[in-house]
């Protein structure tokens, strides 16, 4: 499927007739604009006549599913892999942020200068980045077809109902702390002041409340917590002591709680970009999906959405990858011997060539993910399947320079 835009720049009409578009871009009537999707521009007038077309969003906390479609024809088919590492990184950062107050002089942390949170519609900056990759996605569909109804499946999670099925009234408002002054109590008193490693056989009476994952990533939620030690905390940490196999973290809903609080926000910031916005669930996407007897994939989920499940498929679907930005740490946080400080980013290029730069290797088209000085790459799939840990710049063809979303073509199911 080739995507054409008219010479004004808007979408029409996306063609299979590669033929014609091939003697158009000879001839020099038609310009190639983009590259996966491929993408023509036409450099003379044209009639705009255009079919409605619907966009179906299956909204995700790790993946987001997209497909346009009328009721005959996939037109377009792609599933993006969100970040998730952006809770890591602004953890890291606040850990330097406090060392460098100490370790210089001490200045106590200006809480009261954080006036961003206060702001009508703040979103935790882990969400907020999500939510733009979303509208990103969109933004883009709609600039290569034209699209005229747009369709986005959100869920709402009752995690207390999930937890406990016969809920109700009142006790929505009881949780399990209720009655304790705070987590930690709870979780001594849950665990019986006994220490859930060694069982009281250290007859150490100093107990500690012990994240099971660490606390950046899941949080001080009761489920995360067990009573240990002194002994047992100090020896795991150093290494010496493993927990036992049947303390493990019960289920997290740290999903579930992501879509309670994006779906909204998404769908109101869609809301006030264009124009036909509805909104659906996930219930009906399934019963749809189910009715049809077709399989359970993020871009099968989208087609269900846009109301034409039926629709005849476009035979391929793109894979999507958010990637980083920037890297705005100057330094290592290790220093090395002399005082020296050993940066931590890399030249802009290094041979020609950026990070995350799309490349031909033996006829494979593949992205950089590590770059040396010598000129050796490491260059993979957007699935992280490795095709070479360090081949020479030399043997490699620049296709696109890098994007903030990496784009490569699978076949569908």
């Amino acid at each position: 499927m080739i995507y054409i835009l008219n010479s004004h720049g808007h979408p029409l009409m996306p063609t299979e007739n590669h033929a014609k578009i091939r003697v158009l871009l000879k001839q020099g009537m038609a310009k190639v604009i983009k590259r996966c999707p491929f993408t023509v521009q036409l450099l003379h007038e044209t009639t705009n006549f255009v079919q409605d077309l619907t966009l179906g969003v299956d909204a995700g906390s790790k993946k987001v599913g997209v497909s346009v479609t009328n009721e005959t024809t996939e037109f377009y088919s792609t599933v993006v892999e969100l970040r998730t590492d952006i809770v890591g990184l602004l953890s890291e950062r606040r850990q330097y942020r406090k060392e460098k107050r100490n370790r210089l002089r001490y200045r106590k942390p200006r809480f009261n200068n954080r006036t961003a949170s206060k702001k009508e519609g703040w979103v935790a900056p882990s969400i907020e980045s999500k939510i733009k990759t979303h509208l990103r996605v969109v933004d883009d569909v709609m600039k290569i077809l034209p699209v005229s109804k747009i369709i986005v499946e959100t869920a709402s999670f009752d995690i207390q109902k999930i937890l406990n099925p016969e809920i109700q009234g009142t006790e929505y408002q009881e949780g399990e702390t209720l009655g304790f002054w705070n987590i930690r109590e709870y979780v001594l008193f849950r665990d019986g002041h006994t220490c859930q490693c060694c069982k009281g056989k250290s007859k150490d009476k100093i107990l500690n409340v012990h994240h099971i994952e660490s606390r950046q990533i899941g949080g001080n939620a009761p489920n995360n917590l067990i009573t240990l030690c002194e002994t047992c905390h100090t020896a795991y940490h150093q290494g010496e002591v493993k927990l036992p196999k049947e303390i493990k973290r019960n289920h997290s809903f740290r999903d579930a709680a992501f879509m309670g609080i994006m779906r909204w926000a998404f769908y109101n910031r869609l809301k006030e970009k264009y124009p036909n916005v509805y909104m659906t669930y996930g219930y009906i996407t399934k019963n749809t999906r189910i009715k049809n007897n077709l399989p359970k994939e993020h871009y099968i989920d989208a087609r269900c959405i846009t109301g034409n499940p039926t629709a005849k498929p476009l035979g391929i679907t793109y894979f999507q990858k958010k990637v980083r930005c920037h890297n705005r740490q100057i330094h290592k946080a290790k220093i090395l011997k002399g005082n020296v400080k050993k940066r931590n980013q890399a030249p802009y290029e290094v041979k020609g060539f950026r990070l995350f730069d799309k490349v031909r290797f033996q006829n494979k088209e593949c992205f950089i993910f590590g770059r040396r000085t010598s000129g050796s790459f490491d260059i993979r799939k957007l699935n992280g399947e490795k095709i070479h840990a360090g081949i020479s710049y030399k043997k490699l063809q620049l296709l696109e320079k890098r994007k903030t979303i990496l784009t490569e073509i699978q076949m569908q199911l």
